[in-house]
């Protein structure tokens, strides 16, 4: 079970934002004029500077370090959406094995989820991050084979759920065999999500029982 973190869970109020243009400074020292759209990408592919290639790796690791810098000043604009923290408990407690599979490089990612009160039941060692690669879809081997050499279990094919709220999220699930659950809680109408191919769609997270099915497929 692989959740996606930036409005599927939470909303981190553009802390991933200020930390690019902090470490675009850092790295260019220059300001960050504008930033690419992120929804559903990582952020490896996203250092904003043409040919980034060039810089992108730089780039992670200054962005590691302000990322393992965040403080509790997160608690301030971080929020988890309605239903989040319930629906993991119930999985849970159904004994699904979760973790996130993000843009976010770790440290951000752990950052807004510790901000947002989301960390209990995430096992982020198992989860895929980011910095891997550019595309989102190569990150679905990267956490299975995590999680199948942490708990002897093969999770080939739609054994792997995949939940986000954006097409590239369900692209990523589509590509690798994998369960695709949309939820309509960020910029894309439950309509392009039904449309890029979900198995299901979700308004939100706040009913638990549909949330559960939606995963389980029953």
């Amino acid at each position: 079970m692989l959740w996606d973190v930036d409005y599927t869970l939470l909303s981190a109020g553009g802390l991933g934002n200020r930390l690019y243009e902090a470490v675009f400074k850092d790295l260019f020292g220059r300001e960050l004029t504008a930033i690419a759209p992120k929804a559903g990408r990582t952020d490896r592919a996203l250092a904003g500077v043409a040919e980034p290639q060039a810089h992108v790796d730089d780039f992670i690791v200054l962005l590691e370090r302000r990322a393992s810098a965040v403080d509790g000043s997160a608690h301030a604009y971080v929020r988890a959406l309605p239903g989040a923290a319930a629906a993991i408990a119930a999985l849970a407690a159904a004994g699904a094995r979760q973790s996130v599979l993000t843009g976010n490089i770790r440290p951000l990612a752990a950052a807004k989820l510790a901000a947002a009160g989301l960390g209990e039941h995430l096992d982020l060692d198992v989860g895929a991050y980011g910095d891997v690669h550019e595309v989102r879809a190569e990150l679905v081997p990267v956490a299975r084979r995590a999680a199948r050499a942490a708990y002897g279990t093969d999770f080939g094919g739609r054994s792997t759920v995949l939940v986000g709220d954006t097409p590239l999220d369900v692209a990523a699930a589509l590509d690798t065999g994998a369960r695709s659950v949309g939820v309509a809680t960020g910029s894309f109408p439950a309509a392009e999500l039904v449309a890029a191919g979900a198995h299901i769609v979700l308004p939100d997270l706040t009913d638990t029982s549909l949330v559960l099915a939606a995963v389980t497929g029953s």
